[in-house]
């Protein structure tokens, strides 16, 4: 009875996801009416030629939903009555659709990813299981039984002063920034203040230049703010500046310290040349310092921001990585003549985090913690890391090129020989691991790779991870 209904895409994201959102849909539509009998997972598994694993994840997400009704011994139904026809109607006659801009800002490139979180080896995520919880605790109930005045209300909405200046001393010493505590931010990530910096220094129609590949998300914010996104192609110094002139740019987004998915570092002349040309074409260059705490191979360089006068650069750093991306801190270190008009429209946008967390943060690089619980972390990272490329060399040989990265907590790991890496990351996600293909990171010409996250690589894991990825290969 889904014949038609369920066409499995192998380039369409995780199975699960696939079965969850044709069906879904079909139920919706009256494709499939109330109290309809589904296939067991057996046979429609069977009949998609997929395991039957995949069909039961598909239908626990329909379950959990409530379009599915799942009992032992009985065969999946379509849920009975009228609330999920009600539900599917009650907006029918006063949907809106979105606007062209509304569509910018909701478009999902992460597409075949998925919304929900697929599993192990997610490139960028750091290890749960690494976060210093009993500190963390210990921090935020002492910060909690202090007063905080006006910040606790609605004043210093831009950011904890504390916190500002505790971070300026600290990222000058760090990473090289100069800048006082009246230009910086505090954001809740990365991803909003380049939305920021998006809306309130670009016009719709102007261009703005991301790497490739590069973070897809910059792409989403510059479209939001109605901006052309170009391409900037990355080599094994990161990106080459050499005519971006041409372009017109207003905005240039970069991770020059650590390229981010590649790991490659831009070399001095680059940077130079880079801030040079931004200067003269009037462009501001948004530097995000991806992954700067993490240092495998040499030394560390100072930030972008840090060697030009600061007029043309704004930095931006984030707690995603040394600490967790859920407790949502992030910080942006602006132009002096730009301080004042993104902290109000910082403020015009809702875009202020919870006091106690900006507290404790404070409290954790000045008592030398965060310091502390970053060398231990790097350690075990670094560990997982080699160990992860290791076994994917011995195992793969010259049929798979992986190199250990100079920073970062993933690595790029590109086929010898042509392929789709779609399906190839496809076939991983349906097996619990999330490594997205290089193809889906690319703004300009297609690549092809798998991005692979190492920050949870436990032996056991990447054992398994290396033999679902030689099946897939096949």
């Amino acid at each position: 009875m889904l014949e038609g209904l369920i066409v499995i895409d192998p380039a369409g994201g995780p199975l699960p996801e696939q079965i969850y959102r044709a069906i879904g849909a079909a139920a919706r539509s009256g494709k499939l009416k109330a109290g309809a009998v589904l296939p067991s997972s057996r046979q429609l598994a069977a009949g998609l030629g997929i395991s039957r694993n995949s069909v039961n994840a598909g239908y626990e997400l329909l379950r959990a939903d409530g379009v599915v009704a799942v009992r032992p011994g009985a065969a999946p139904r379509i849920v009975t009555g009228t609330d999920l026809e009600r539900a599917s109607l009650s907006g029918a006659g006063d949907a809106r659709g979105l606007s062209r801009r509304g569509e910018a800002i909701a478009v999902n490139l992460r597409g075949k990813r998925g919304q929900r979180h697929s599993g192990y080896l997610e490139p960028g995520a750091p290890d749960e299981a690494l976060f210093p919880a009993d500190l963390w605790a210990r921090t935020l109930r002492r910060v909690a039984r202090q007063k905080f005045g006006d910040a606790a209300i609605y004043e210093a909405l831009e950011g904890l002063p504390r916190l500002k200046s505790v971070l300026a001393d600290y990222l000058a010493r760090q990473r090289g920034v100069n800048a006082g505590p009246d230009q910086i931010l505090i954001v809740p990530s990365t991803q909003s203040g380049l939305a920021l910096a998006a809306q309130c220094l670009s016009d719709p129609g102007d261009t703005g230049l991301v790497e490739s590949p590069g973070y897809f998300g910059v792409r989403t914010a510059f479209a939001g703010a109605g901006l052309v996104t170009r391409a900037l192609e990355v080599d094994g110094q990161g990106v080459d500046p050499s005519g971006i002139e041409r372009s017109g740019a207003r905005l240039v987004y970069v991770t020059p310290s650590h390229q981010y998915p590649t790991g490659a570092r831009m070399p001095l002349q680059r940077r130079m040349d880079l801030l040079q040309a931004a200067r003269r074409m009037g462009a501001i260059v948004l530097e995000d310092d991806y992954d700067s705490e993490f240092l495998w191979n040499g030394r560390a360089i100072a930030a972008l921001q840090g060697i030009s006068d600061g007029a043309e650069v704004i930095y931006l750093g984030t707690t995603a990585k040394s600490l967790l991306p859920g407790l949502r801190l992030a910080y942006m270190v602006v132009p002096k003549d730009l301080a004042g008009p993104l902290a109000q429209a910082q403020r015009n946008l809702g875009l202020r985090i919870n006091i106690h967390t900006q507290a404790a943060f404070a409290d954790l690089i000045e008592s030398g913690a965060l310091a502390t619980h970053l060398k231990r972390i790097a350690k075990t990272y670094e560990e997982r890391g080699r160990l992860l490329v290791e076994t994917l060399r011995e195992r793969f040989g010259a049929d798979l090129e992986v190199n250990m990265p100079m920073g970062g907590l993933q690595v790029v790991a590109r086929f010898a020989r042509p392929r789709d890496d779609g399906p190839v990351a496809a076939a991983l996600a349906a097996e619990g691991f999330e490594t997205p293909s290089l193809s889906s990171y690319c703004a300009g010409e297609k690549r092809s790779g798998l991005i692979i996250g190492f920050a949870d690589a436990t032996p056991k894991r990447v054992a398994r991870f290396a033999d679902r990825l030689e099946q897939a290969l096949v």
